[in-house]
This record gives structure tokens, sequence and C-alpha cells, in this order.
């Protein structure tokens, strides 16, 4: 699911808390929804596909050398 989506459908329900701190709400994600399928049986698990988690930085990981340099001295 979209980034921006989900961050919309979380302020939603936050502001849904602020005004009626009684009632009682569960957020579902994609995610659950295809675990409740393939819970219940209508859905096989290999037909469930579930989107990568994403990263915060796209592309390969940078590699930072973090050793010390002991020649100095």
């Amino acid at each position: 699911m979209n980034q921006k989506l989900v961050t919309k459908k979380n302020g939603k329900i936050r502001r849904l808390r602020e005004l009626y701190p009684d009632v009682q709400c569960k957020i579902f994600y994609q995610r659950d929804f295809h675990h409740l399928l393939v819970k219940y049986g209508l859905e096989e698990p290999e037909d469930v596909v579930l989107p990568e988690a994403p990263t915060r930085i796209p592309g390969p990981p940078a590699v930072t050398n973090l050793s010390v340099n002991t020649d100095a001295g």
C-alpha cells in the first residue's frame, strides 16, 4: 500500500480517537486483510502476494569503513 495512503489512514484514526474516545476501532492494513483471507480459507497461501517491505533509502545500502587507523602515532 502507498505510504501516503497509510499515513492518511492513520491520521483519520488518530482524529477519530481524539473526537470520540469511547469508540473502539481497529486498523486493518493490506497485509492484515491477506492474512485473514488465508486464515479463513478464502485464498491459498501461495496465491497471496504480499508486497515487499519498503526501504527508507532506495538503492543498495551504503558501506562505511569504520576501522581505526593505528599507523599514526
